[in-house]
């Protein structure tokens, strides 16, 4: 159940040092990168906490990107401008406390990561993720994000699909 958890931006009140959802490289980049790369502004935080506490239960990491429209099926890229580029939105990271795994709190991340990008002054035709291996470009293909042609652990979903899946 996630409904006691709430997403916001990090921010230097939020306690990272504790996190740890057992793949080193996700703990380390939010206990040791995030904050920089906020400031830097190469990509935006979004943590999860749990009734008021500052204790981070999870995160993602929104930035901007770009696919090459080769990228993309013909069926879905013959009904497109003819730019060699589509923008995109891209999650970077997405990590849950192994202390609140088995909670949906991933699944509530994800669908807070793609209304966000939904949300966005900027257009974006795509979010996009990179998934670290297949058990997570499983999770991903569950809400229905495609595989990119020449990145099998790349994966997409239009907004457009977004969009209707959210009944937006």
């Amino acid at each position: 159940m996630t409904a006691s958890f709430v997403v916001e931006p990090l921010s230097a009140r939020h306690d990272r040092a504790a996190f740890a959802c057992g793949v080193e490289p996700l703990d380390r980049y939010l206990r040791e990168q995030a904050g920089q790369d906020v400031k830097r502004r190469v990509a935006n935080c979004f943590v999860a906490g749990s009734g008021g506490s500052h204790v981070v239960s999870g995160y993602y990491t929104l930035a901007a990107a770009s696919i090459p429209v080769t990228e993309i099926p013909s069926e879905l890229s013959r009904r497109l401008p003819r730019y060699p580029l589509l923008p995109a939105a891209l999650i970077g990271r997405l990590a849950v406390d192994l202390r609140y795994a088995r909670r949906s709190l991933g699944s509530a991340l994800l669908y807070d990561a793609i209304a966000r990008a939904m949300r966005a002054d900027t257009a974006v035709y795509a979010i996009v993720v990179d998934a670290k291996d297949e058990t997570a470009a499983t999770f991903y293909a569950r809400f229905g994000f495609r595989r990119f042609a020449s990145r099998p652990l790349g994966l997409f979903l239009p907004v457009a699909t977004a969009a209707k899946l959210s009944g937006s």
